[in-house]
């Protein structure tokens, strides 16, 4: 299974952008996936998960801002980010959920500047 972010960069606070992540080598559709994140000098901590059907659930500091989606025609996961802030700052990773690929890739890079 090869998992691939993509989308970071960098935005100013207040700004918005959007991740992708592709996944190959699976059965993308009956997959649960979550997008992770490592800030500075953190571990890696879980932002959000999105169900086989689409429901989703996300951390107290992200929610009203950040929105996951997926695309299973595409074997595509999202994550829609507004109002970002400097302590979004981190590598975004994504996985399955609970069924976590290992080794994880090199993620995406998100910086926020104040």
């Amino acid at each position: 299974v090869q998992l691939q972010a993509s989308g970071g960069g960098l935005v100013q606070a207040g700004g918005s952008l959007r991740l992708s992540c592709e996944v190959r080598g699976t059965i993308f559709s009956i997959k649960p996936m979550a997008w992770y994140r490592q800030g500075p000098g953190k571990q890696r901590e879980f932002v959000g998960l999105i169900s086989t059907k689409g429901g989703t659930t996300y951390v107290d500091p992200v929610k009203g801002r950040f929105t996951i989606s997926r695309d299973n025609a595409k074997n595509t996961m999202y994550l829609q980010m507004d109002n970002l802030k400097p302590e979004d700052t981190a590598v975004y990773f994504c996985n399955i959920w609970r069924a976590p690929v290992d080794p994880w890739g090199p993620g995406t890079q998100v910086t926020v500047s104040s």
